[in-house]
């Protein structure tokens, strides 16, 4: 899943910009199922994830390191063009 990733950022955030504890992580780009001609010069994809929310939805260290997991690996799923449905269908939403 990951060795295919090109041109993607990792970036961790306290909160989103509206500043609320229910989003944990977001994709920002175009997914490859969306890209024509995309290559040189462009600037990366980013995949946020975000602090906060994950401290205040988990009481423990383990259950963190499973939601990050959870969250990569559903904003990964959206640079390969995988929609929320579908995301939610495969147990990962």
């Amino acid at each position: 899943m990951v060795d295919g990733l090109d041109n993607v950022i990792f970036v961790v955030e306290d909160r989103p910009e509206d500043g609320s504890l229910d989003l944990l992580g977001l994709y920002d780009g175009l997914a490859l199922t969306e890209r024509d001609r995309y290559g040189m010069g462009e600037l990366p994809d980013r995949i946020i994830v975000y602090r906060e929310p994950h401290l205040a939805q988990c009481a423990t260290l383990r259950e963190l390191r499973d939601e990050v997991h959870t969250t990569l690996v559903h904003e990964i799923a959206h640079f390969y063009g995988i929609d929320d449905a579908r995301l939610h269908e495969l147990g990962w939403a």
